[in-house]
């Protein structure tokens, strides 16, 4: 971007520049830039554009334009803004419209969203930016191939776009208007938030998957979705509400006290492993969630509610150009879908914490085994809540190389790990199962527990033999109380391989899909038809 002197500098400018430095020292400047999801359905930007007059100047006017016609719609002028044009739909029955120059057009709505952007502090008015930047990048990505503009307007959806990702973490931050009391877990706040609008928006989900992290980032639900309807079952509605460090006694909370009887699914998958059934370990984020104001609310009688429903109809109506006829995107232009790498992201708050004993007695012990009560990080994913995708899930790309990984963190065996700490498969966790069982029975949803694999390098002896002692004692449970138990990690070994995972213990996307295959393939569970 060309400097200029300050004293020159138009508000969009000086804006733009602020922009640009805060976007270039952010710590996912490379990520966003490089592999952000660029589809027109899920635009939401930030500015920084030439005001109209003098970007128009910048270009001669001798140049060719090429129009495009639209129809049933008319161009309003709006005295809003500098009166900046609005495309408005009419009814089927308009007369066509006269043709409209996409170039011009983009430049209209990027200086509309500059302007917006000038005084935008909350949540509502970065959206109402991010509103007119799908605008602008739309009609700059619609200038024809052959028009002499096209080479200098894909620079411009390029910088539309990157002020696009700063916007959109604006109004990420911004405060929300729901449920402003916590239930001390920032992803059970979002996942909460995300849900009821699930439910607002599609309708209850046939099919939920509740469990910790491991399920969060371990269960696919689009891909589960795909593969049962290979399988001739319906389109079902599936959503993930995975919650870090959720245990037995915190789905049995999230089942029975959080959701209301009107936002239960006909399916419930509880998909996480041993971690969540030992009660020799301190539950720290059930006892979170009990500490929090938002449970004294729920006990209350104060449910968490999204706001007060408004008109689902918006009162300026925009049209975008048709791609069809216009423009086919080309390989590697921002027209094409990407993915968002989150594998070199550092890692966030979530610990597991292990302990060094007197004398070390496991047989499988190395010199790099000896650790003080220092947390040992295993998720490596920092602003978890702001990746969650529609559905509820956390998609990872990274994949597990354990001579890379622990290179970077320390091993921590499984006689040392806090997971495993007076191992105790009965007590409070053992009763919360119970509850979930009894609850799940009286409402007849079916109940599905997936144990999800762990990595091979993970499962030492102390953590298999756990896993055994694990799995014999679901069996007996599940056939004494009717619910379907699923062993993904010990009989299904094709599972345990490093690719699938981007930690020793959580999946990544692929092996997420992995897992959504097989649990479409499993012939005990019944799904909702």
């Amino acid at each position: 971007m060309t400097k200029t002197h300050s004293s020159d500098a138009t508000p969009e400018y000086r804006w733009q520049e602020n922009i640009e430095n805060k976007f270039n020292s952010s710590k996912w400047k490379s990520n966003l830039l490089q592999r952000f999801t660029v589809t027109i359905s899920l635009l939401t930007l930030t500015a920084g554009c030439i005001p109209t007059q003098k970007f128009q100047s910048k270009i001669s006017p001798n140049l060719e334009k090429n129009y495009i016609s639209i129809n049933n719609c008319e161009l309003t002028s709006s005295k809003e803004n500098n009166s900046q044009i609005s495309l408005v739909s009419q009814n089927s029955n308009s007369t066509q419209c006269a043709s409209i120059d996409p170039f011009s057009q983009a430049v209209r709505f990027a200086t509309k969203a500059a302007n917006l952007a000038q005084s935008a502090r909350t949540k509502q008015q970065w959206d109402r930016v991010a509103q007119e930047w799908v605008q602008a990048v739309a009609w700059m990505q619609a200038v024809p191939p052959g028009n002499p503009r096209r080479a200098f307007a894909e620079r411009k959806v390029v910088e539309y776009m990157r002020n696009l990702a700063y916007s959109q973490q604006q109004a990420a931050s911004a405060p929300s208007q729901f449920n402003p009391v916590s239930f001390n877990s920032n992803i059970l706040d979002t996942q909460l938030e995300l849900y009821l609008s699930y439910v607002a928006t599609v309708g209850t989900p046939d099919v939920l998957i509740v469990g910790s992290s491991r399920a969060l980032y371990g269960v696919a639900p689009q891909q589960l979705q795909q593969y049962l309807m290979a399988k001739g079952y319906p389109r079902l509605n599936i959503f993930n509400f995975g919650i870090n460090g959720a245990t037995a006694q915190v789905v049995d909370f999230q089942l029975r006290q959080l959701l209301n009887s009107n936002q239960l699914p006909k399916l419930i998958i509880w998909a996480d492993g041993v971690r969540a059934f030992n009660s020799g370990r301190v539950d720290r984020t059930y006892n979170s969630i009990v500490a929090s104001e938002g449970k004294r609310l729920l006990l209350s009688g104060v449910r968490p509610q999204l706001p007060p429903a408004q008109s689902n109809f918006a009162s300026t109506c925009y049209q975008f150009p048709q791609p069809l006829n216009i423009f086919s995107p080309t390989p590697n232009f921002p027209g094409e879908t990407t993915e968002v790498n989150y594998s070199t992201i550092q890692p966030n708050n979530y610990t597991k914490y292990s302990y060094k004993p007197i004398k070390q007695t496991s047989s499988n012990s190395t010199p790099n085994t000896q650790y003080s009560t220092q947390p040992v990080q295993t998720v490596a994913i920092a602003n978890a809540a702001d990746a969650i995708d529609a559905n509820g899930f956390l998609a990872v790309d990274g994949q597990f190389n354990p001579s890379y990984y622990y290179q970077r963190k320390p091993y921590v065996a499984g006689i040392y790990d806090g997971d495993y700490a007076g191992f105790y498969l009965g007590g409070t966790q053992a009763t919360a199962l119970n509850s979930v069982v009894n609850f799940t029975k009286s409402r007849n949803i079916p109940l599905v527990f997936v144990n999800l694999p762990l990595s091979d390098s993970y499962l030492d002896s102390v953590r298999w033999s756990a896993e055994e002692e694990f799995h014999q004692w679901m069996q007996r449970r599940a056939r004494e109380n009717g619910f379907t138990f699923l062993n993904f990690n010990l009989y299904q070994p094709q599972l345990a391989k490093n690719k699938y995972f981007f930690d020793p213990s959580h999946l990544n996307r692929y092996g997420a899909g992995a897992v959504a295959r097989y649990l479409a393939a499993s012939a005990g569970i019944s799904w909702p038809r």
